[in-house]
Parts: structure tokens; sequence; C-alpha cells
């Protein structure tokens, strides 16, 4: 794929970065979280994108972080950090007594998924951004 293709990912990621952050800020706890968690799967895909590499259809950040991993994407501890996304993205969907979530999702957690999301986004468009392919985030 090509470069316009990725920053097509990368307007998506900040489209959903933007409506995490006022989500969260209005206490829509839910909501942020879901749409931080699609910023990051949206940011990732954008890299792997920009690389040549065909788009994997999951929603699941680990494999993401693990596929540009094998690939030699360096971003520190921000993608080692990514996990905790897919661990509150169920709860984030369904009411606590469901089969699946255990816990009610907190601020600090929603707190520290967006500004997950604002690093993640952020590594992927300086990733992709250069000489000749100027990208600005915000």
């Amino acid at each position: 794929m090509s470069a316009e293709a990725a920053i097509a990912w990368l307007g998506y990621a900040r489209e959903n970065l933007r409506t995490a952050q006022r989500a969260f800020q209005n206490g829509l706890l839910n909501p942020s979280l879901q749409k931080a968690l699609q910023a990051v799967e949206k940011a990732l895909k954008a890299v792997w994108v920009f690389h040549g590499q065909t788009v994997r259809k999951t929603h699941s950040i680990a494999d993401l972080v693990e596929d540009l991993a094998a690939a030699g994407a360096d971003a520190g501890s921000t993608l080692a950090q990514c996990h905790l996304l897919d661990s509150v993205y169920l709860p984030s969907k369904y009411p606590v007594e469901s089969v699946l979530p255990e816990r009610p999702v907190d601020t600090a957690a929603a707190g520290q998924c967006v500004g997950l999301a604002e690093q993640v986004c952020a590594w992927a468009a300086g990733k992709i951004a250069g000489p000749g392919r100027p990208w600005r985030w915000r």
C-alpha cells in the first residue's frame, strides 16, 4: 500500500482519539475506552500499511503489537503497555455480571488508556511522517 493509505488510517485513528478524549472529559468512561482502543488499533495498522503490509483483520492490540515487534518496529515501552487496552476492552462493552467482565471500568484505567492511545498515535504519526511526508497530528 502507500503513504496515502497509511495517512488515511491515521486520520481515522485521530478521529477515534479525539472522540476518546472528549468522552473521557465528559465522564463517559466506556465509550472513551472503546474509542481509545480503536485509535490504537488504527494507528498500529497505519504503520503496518505504511511498510507495505496487508492489514490483519483483528481487533486485538496484542496481536498487532506482536506483528509490529516481529517486523522490527520499536516504540520502547509504549507498545509493551498496549496489553492494558485488550484487558479493559470487554468490560467497557458489556455490563458487569455478564458472562465475561469481572469489574466495572474506573476513571484511572480509562485515563491511562486514553493517555496510551495518545502516545501510540503520536508514535505512529512519527513513523509515517518524514521528509516529503509531512503529518500534523493536531
